[in-house]
This record gives structure tokens, sequence and C-alpha cells, in this order.
């Protein structure tokens, strides 16, 4: 095939877009976008119609930015893509091109809408008219007169999918990662045609896994294989030839030598089942969002609406509606609340973290110890390896438990290749990086040993100071300690600046946050090097001081010790546990004990009233389930609810002060406000956006309410307890 050098011009007559030059105007210091053209001859070929010979107009996307800065799509974007189609469907009519294909950059088709821009556009009309844009530009693209390509070579959210589904075929590269619909997760809809393509094309049940489930549960997105696997995308190809291989496949459509097929695509208006499925569908993702946010957050189940009007609304119809919940919902104070946590605390705030060393100083690390072969320490074993590519070895004390740890590892990358979200290959060659010992001797070479072991601080010492003995000087020694002192734990030690807290949560592969403590003696090599694997690793990292328990524990066990010491004093469990539901966080207090367990929150509880005081509730009730064997308060009924049983609370010992669900909720609000003002006094992180950041990513603190601080402030308690906000307002 040939492509001319030169590009298309765009149409310079009339346009219907010129309508939109005021919204444009709006935001002047947008990144635009651009929707430069180029021509692409495809191979000469039979085709059934008897042609020989086929152009395609190649819309390549894209903000002249490096790969740091993600082509995204604003008012003045939408503008001038929608003129460029506009010249190409003129075109089209008079047969210069038979095809239009849309790509992006390297990496990139589009990371979806501006979200500052969006945030700019104050004037409900301006929302409006920025709902009504999108689906300007995407009704050409569906109705250029000629077949349309989107060749999804990277990143494709919100805006970025839909565009692709407004294309009549999709290519996928085997690379491309971060696909997806997360509106939901941001105070949106996907508005712009998603909500109502997407379910025809991979049925509803699918569809509302990518539009509701995945956003809510972590905001998780697609890879490549798993959007084709979906029937996202018609053909997937290797990310080294993708273009090319897009190209011609596309060629082979276009002659009638190759079929598309699409088994999953369904069409409700005509089809009674389907119906029933898609009314199937949008009454289970309902008990997902009341499970998930409540009656929080009106994004999901304003989704939802829209889906379920779909079951007999014309394009054309869902579009009206669309536009309608759009407006809304880009006014509402949920959205404005959810773009701060996630433009300015979760995007910028976590790429300059605050008080990080220079990265240049880091230490390279060719090879990564780990002490322990528990769940724990498998989890960080697959991590490294699969990040990083480098040797891993997992120690502990026997081989049995050695063995166990290394098999945990190999099965789980087994089950990442059985259900495509990672190609055989690569799993055997991650397989071969995995390695097991009873001896440290193994750790030679180790640029990075890190331990995960039980939370004792003398073992934890004691096998530190092993591991010293077995590395080299230049070797950083890594504590995943979730709530002991880093600084403990170096004492003794030959080396003690060496030693530097690497905090992941759980489940590691899931949870974007690491907490990096600096203890008193840390040097600025051990930090940077902590902070460029955590970059390696895809995590956030962010740098706390030596303190009991650092910021996600220490928050979350204040917290949950409170509600467990208004159920002790006498609240009802079903009160207690439920004060915070009008939050619409991830799980209750209760819950949450349940899932780390008991006697884990017990012990950290415990550490914490040790070291700071009155301040962390020991609950002995909690400790007399412990002492029973029960895994939480909540047992399951057979209807699927929860309930307190009796035989439970026989073993309980319960005062007589109940507090109703809003006192339960005020105090909560209060302790938090108190509990953060000490550790921003205590210079733990360095401002309360860190605060932010930490609960967003590593306790689930919901992005609707705008971050933990502005919550506190907008409910009062900041003021009430502290005296000032923690925020000046604006």
């Amino acid at each position: 095939m040939t492509t001319a050098s030169e590009s298309i011009p765009a149409a310079q007559s009339a346009s219907r877009f010129d309508a939109f030059a005021g919204l444009a105007a709006q935001v002047p210091d947008e990144t635009v976008t651009h929707s430069p053209l180029t021509e692409v001859v495809l191979p000469r070929r039979e085709g059934r119609d008897g042609s020989r010979r086929a152009t395609i107009a190649l819309i390549t996307l894209d903000n002249g930015l490096d790969h740091r800065r993600p082509t995204t799509l604003g008012p003045n974007t939408l503008v001038e893509l929608g003129r460029t189609l506009e010249g190409l469907r003129a075109r089209a009519a008079a047969g210069e091109v038979q095809a239009v294909a849309v790509t992006g950059k390297p990496g990139f088709l589009v990371a979806g809408a501006d979200l500052s821009t969006v945030r700019a556009l104050r004037d409900p009309a301006h929302g409006a008219q920025m709902a009504r844009l999108g689906h300007a530009a995407y009704g050409l693209l569906a109705d250029l007169g000629v077949p349309t390509f989107a060749f999804i070579n990277g990143v494709a959210l919100g805006g970025g999918l839909e565009i692709a589904l407004a294309c009549t075929y999709r290519t996928v590269s085997e690379a491309a990662d971060g696909i997806g619909l997360p509106e939901a997760h941001l105070g949106l809809i996907p508005g712009w045609g998603g909500v109502w393509r997407l379910p025809r094309l991979i049925g509803p049940e699918a569809a509302l896994q990518v539009m509701i489930d995945q956003p809510l549960g972590g905001n998780r997105t697609l890879g490549g294989r798993e959007a084709f696997g979906l029937g996202i995308a018609d053909a997937l190809f290797p990310a080294g030839d993708f273009l090319a291989r897009s190209l011609e496949w596309a060629a082979a459509v276009l002659a009638g030598d190759t079929a598309v097929e699409r088994p999953h695509a369904v069409e409700p208006a005509t089809d009674a089942a389907a119906a029933g499925r898609w009314r199937a569908a949008a009454e289970r993702a309902r008990s997902v969002v009341a499970a998930k946010v409540g009656d929080a957050a009106p994004a999901p189940a304003a989704l939802l609406d829209v889906f379920e009007a779909g079951t007999s609304a014309t394009q054309a119809e869902s579009a009206e509606l669309e536009v309608a919940t759009l407006t809304r919902l880009m006014q509402s104070p949920e959205f404005r609340d959810t773009v701060y946590a996630f433009l300015d605390v979760v995007q910028k705030r976590a790429k300059r973290p605050a008080g990080a060393p220079a990265p240049s100083l880091a230490r390279p690390v060719a090879k990564v110890g780990i002490i322990g072969a528990g769940l724990m320490a498998s989890q960080l074993a697959l991590l490294f390896a699969r990040r990083l590519g480098v040797p891993v070895v997992l120690t502990d004390l026997d081989e049995d438990r050695v063995a166990r740890g290394v098999g945990h590892v190999r099965a789980a990358l087994e089950r990442l290749a059985d259900k495509g979200r990672m190609p055989a290959e690569e799993a055997a060659r991650v397989k071969d990086l995995v390695s097991g010992s009873v001896s440290m001797d193994a750790f030679e070479g180790a640029g990075l040993v890190i331990e995960a072991v039980f939370e004792e601080l003398s073992v934890k010492r004691d096998v530190l100071a092993r591991a010293e003995a077995a590395v080299s000087p230049e070797c950083v020694l890594a504590t995943n300690t979730s709530s002991l002192s880093v600084a403990a734990m170096a004492d003794g030690l030959a080396h003690p600046e060496r030693v530097v807290g690497f905090h992941f949560f759980n489940p590691v592969a899931a949870m974007p946050l690491v907490e990096i403590v600096r203890a008193p003696r840390t040097d600025d090599a051990a930090l940077a090097t902590a902070f460029a694997l955590a970059r390696d690793l895809k995590k956030t990292a962010v740098l706390v001081r030596d303190a009991p328990a650092f910021v996600v524990n220490r928050i979350l066990l204040r917290l949950m010790g409170e509600v467990m010491a208004a159920f002790d004093e006498g609240t009802p469990a079903e009160v207690a546990d439920g004060a915070l539901g009008p939050l619409g966080l991830p799980m209750t207090p209760f819950e949450l004990a349940a899932l780390v367990g008991l006697p884990v929150a017990q012990h950290v509880a415990e550490s914490l009233h040790a070291a700071v005081g009155e301040r962390f509730h020991v609950s002995a009730n909690q400790q007399a389930l412990i002492d029973a064997g029960l895994p939480g308060l909540w047992s399951r009924t057979a209807g699927g609810g929860h309930e307190v049983r009796a035989s439970t609370l026989a073993l309980l010992s319960r005062g007589n002060a109940p507090s109703t669900s809003e006192q339960v909720l005020t105090r909560c609000q209060d302790a938090l406000a108190e509990e953060i003002g000490l550790i921003l006094a205590e210079g733990v992180v360095a401002g309360p956006e860190d605060v932010d950041l930490c609960m967003i990513l590593g306790a689930g603190w919901p992005l609707h309410l705008g971050g933990i601080t502005p919550y506190l402030d907008r409910v009062g308690a900041s003021q009430r307890v502290n005296g000032r906000a923690f925020h000046a307002r604006g």
C-alpha cells in the first residue's frame, strides 16, 4: 500500500460546527487534539463488486505532546474533528475515498473528555452544547456514507471508546490498555452514544460490566485482548505492526474477502427476549450500585435510567436523553467534587509526589528478594516479576512454605493466561523469573530485599538483620509493615540509612497506592530507589514520615474504632455500622474489619492505642469475637442479608448509652477531623492533598465526596474540632 505524504485539507465551506464556535471560545487554553489526514491507497485486489482499489482517509488524533500527556477531547478538538469529517463526507460522496479510519498517537486513541475543560463550563447552556457537540461529531462518523474503521492502538476511555463504537468496524492492539467507559466513576454517563451502542454490540450483560461493575469496582478497565474477547473489537493484532495489519484487514473487509461476525449483537426494540435481558441486566446492575454507592452518587443510577430507556428508544431519542442527563450531571456538586478528587489529586498530585528526592539518586534493581512466602509475599513476587521483568526470589523457614509461595505465583499467572489477560508466552517468561529458597544467600545480587512476614517488630528486626548480612552494601532493605516503626526495625543494623518503608495495600495487584516511609536515618538513595520502583510497578507513591500506622490505616482504624465504640456503648449494630451509609463508602466498618481479619484489626488497634493513647478504641467485644473464632459481627442470612445472631450477642458485653445514626456519623466526622489534623501537625505528610490521595487510592474514599479533607470542611467537622478548615475557601 502507499500513503500520501501530504495531509488532506479539511472542509473550508460553511459548517454546522460553526454553531459551536462560541462554546469553543469558552476554553481558549484547551490542549487541542488535532485530526490530520493522510491518504492510504490499499493493495490492489479484486472485490466482489469488481473494484480493484480503495482509498482510506486515515485520521490520526494527536495532541502533539509526548507520551506523558494523553490525548483528550474538548470543544475545540471536537469542532475540528467535526469539520474534518464533513469534508470527508463530501469526498466520499464524490467517490474520492472508499472508507475512513481513525487511530491515535502512540499509546493512545483518546483518553476521554478533558475534565478540566468540562469543569470550566459552568453555564448549563454550555454544558448542553458540549453534550450536543459530541453527538454531532460522532453522528457524522457513524453516517459518512462509506464504512468507517477505528484502529484502537492504545488507551480508549470514555469519549475515546465512543469514537470507536461510532465506527462501522474496529481493530485493537494486543498491547492496548485502558479501554473502557469509566463515566459512572467520574460522575457522568457515556453520553456520546456509548450507553446506546455498546449493549447492542456486546449484549446488555457485558455492557453493564463495562459501564457499571468495572467503574465502581476500583475503576478497572480492559486490555486489548479482553476488549476483543467481549466483542468490542472485530480483530486483534500485535502491537509491532498494528497499523499495517489493521489496514490490510480493512482492505479485506472492503473487498468482501473477510466477513465480520458479531455473535453478541442484539437489538431489544425488535427482540422481546433481548428486551427481557436488558431489564434483567439493569436490575442486577442496580443492586451493584446500591451496594457500592447507594444514593450518595447520582451518576450510576442516571446511567441505568438511560440504559433502560434505550430498550425501546431510537438512537436519536436516546441521544436527546443523554444530552439532558449529561447537562444535569455536569452541574451537580458531586461532579465538581469528583473532578477535584480525580484531576487535582489523583492525576496532578500523584504525578508530583511531595518530598520525593531526585530520581537520579535511585539505585538500579536487577533482582528482588522477598522475605516470606505467604499470601502477601506471593502477591509482591508476582507484581515485581511481572512489572520489572527481573528475577525474584522468595525465602521462608522451610521448603514446603517456599514451594507453596512459588506455587501461588505460578497459579496466578496461569489464571491470567487462561482468562486472556496475559499472553501465554509472557506468563511462561514471568514464571521463570520467580524462584524460592530457604537460604537468604539466594539474595546475592539483589538491589532490593523486602520483608513481608508477620506484623511483629521482633520478627521483622530479626529477618532484616539476617538479610543485611547476605546482601551487598548497595542493596535497599524495605519493610511492608502496615503500622510498625521503620526506625525501630532499622535499629541495630550496620546500615540503617538504607532501610525504607514500602507499604503496599491488599490486594496488591489492584490497589494503586504505596506509602513510602522515611525513617529519621533513611537516606535519599534508598528513598529515590523506592520511588523509582513504585513508578515502574505502576503504583502511586506518597511520602510519609515514620509514625504509627502512617496515614491510611491510622485514619481507618480511628474510624472503625469510633463505630465499634458506639456499638459497645449500646448502639444497635445496624445503626452503628450503617451510620456512614450516606457517604457511599466501599464497605461498612464492620465489613472492613471482617475483610482484613478481626485479629489483624485488633492487633493494629492495640498497637495504635499503645502508641498514641485513648483516641484508638480497643474493643473487648471484638476480642470476644476473636476468642470465639468468629470471622466478624455479621452472619449471612438465608435470604442473602446479614444479622447478628443471638448466639453471637450472648458473647458480647453491651452498654446502655445508645446513639442515633446521626450522632454516630457526627462522632465519626469529628474523630476523622481530629486525627487528620494531628497527622498534618506531626508532618506525617506534606499537606491535606496527600491525605486525600492516600484515602482515595488506599481506602477507596469515594471520588464524589471530593477527598476526605474537603468533605470534612464541607460538613463543618474541621472547624468544630480544629477551629479552621483544611482548605482555604476559593
